[in-house]
Order: C-alpha cells, then sequence, then structure tokens
C-alpha cells in the first residue's frame, strides 16, 4: 500500500443558497465505525437542521470496503453521492463529510441540490490541511536481551515502533512497521544479526 494524505485537523465551510443555510463540515475518521460517531456528533450539534446529508472514505483512498454515504431524506442520489464523489476525487483518505442544512423555503431542484452539496464538500477540501499517512503492518519478532538496544536503533531510523513486548528466555516483540519498507527492514535485521533476527507478518 502506498501513503496517502489524511486530513490533518477538522474544518468547516458555510454558505447560504437560496435562503437555505449549508455548513459543511470535514474531519479525519479512521475507520466506518469512527465515520458514524463523528456524523452522529455533527447531528446533535444540529437538532434543528432539516438534513443532515454525509459521506465517508474511511480508510485508504482505494479502499471500496470502507465507503459510504446517505441523502438524508434529500431526493435520491442528490446529496450523498455528489459528496462522496469530491472526496474520492480529493485523493484523501480517512475522511468524513457532513452538510447540515437549515432549509429556508424555496426549493432548489435536483441540480440545484447536488451542485449545493457537492461545492460544499469542494470548497472545504480547499482549505483542508493534510498530511502524508504511511500504512503500517503488525511484525513479529523474537530477539535477546543484548540484541534489543540493536532493535530499538533500528526502528527509530525507520519509523516503527513496539506495540508489545513479552520478557521471558528470550524477548517476543510485536512491531508496527511501515508496509512498503517492511522487507527491506527484515534484509537489516537479518543482516546486522547474521541471520539470527526473523522479521514475520503477524496473521
Amino acid at each position: 500500500m502506498e501513503p496517502y494524505l489524511v486530513p490533518a485537523e477538522a474544518v468547516s465551510v458555510s454558505e447560504e443558497i437560496k435562503k437555505s443555510r449549508f455548513i459543511t463540515y470535514l474531519a479525519p475518521v479512521k475507520g466506518s465505525d469512527n465515520a458514524k460517531l463523528y456524523i452522529q456528533k455533527i447531528r446533535d450539534q444540529h437538532p434543528t437542521a432539516r438534513h443532515h446529508c454525509w459521506a465517508f472514505v474511511a480508510g485508504a483512498p482505494n479502499d471500496s470496503q470502507q465507503l459510504g454515504f446517505s441523502d438524508d431524506g434529500e431526493p435520491s442520489g442528490t446529496a450523498g453521492k455528489p459528496m462522496l464523489a469530491q472526496l474520492m476525487g480529493s485523493g484523501v483518505g480517512e475522511i468524513a463529510a457532513v452538510v447540515v442544512r437549515y432549509y429556508g423555503g424555496i426549493l432548489l431542484g435536483t441540480g440545484g441540490l447536488v451542485k449545493a452539496y457537492g461545492n460544499g464538500v469542494q470548497q472545504a477540501l480547499k482549505i483542508l490541511p493534510t498530511r502524508t499517512q504511511v500504512p503500517k503492518s503488525e511484525y513479529h519478532l523474537v530477539c535477546d536481551y543484548a540484541q534489543l538496544a540493536m532493535v530499538e536503533a533500528l526502528l527509530l531510523q525507520v519509523d516503527g515502533q513496539i506495540l508489545q513486548a513479552d520478557y521471558g528466555a528470550e524477548i517476543g516483540l510485536i512491531l508496527l512497521l511501515p508496509t512498503l519498507n517492511a522487507e527491506s527492514i527484515a534484509d537489516k535485521l537479518r543482516d546486522v544479526s547474521r541471520g539470527a533476527l526473523l522479521l514475520s507478518p503477524v496473521a
């Protein structure tokens, strides 16, 4: 998995279209469950709004298992889909969008709604600060006590971390490492330990 952009913080934009107020929120979320919690949080902040339409790309931008959207009472296809299209077109992952609409009494028509919801997300994306997310995976490593300092020094160099350590006759480690570099990290560990340190993926 390649590195990808994620939101560095939450942002919001607001605009009035034909007396309806549209407030667009974008926020970092990791996983569909967190995205749904965030959507509920925005609903709770705006209990009197007519619609709370939403879309999310809650994993990597190309992970189709972590997508979702809802028109929340607007005509089918006029809110959630155009919002999701903007998110997917941005190439940003781990992101949720909620557009809150306070209805002003004038109907916008389907074309007007598609434009209002899609444009809200587009405007928010323009001001969204992002950072690069490097996909990481868990690996298992067994080392002796004399090798631990060497392993820790290597982890510092490669932006890895120790998630768990079991101290027995030897030390069993669960490591979190950048997925793309795992093979070269495994090679380094083998080289510095003359073949003693063997990295294996956590199943």
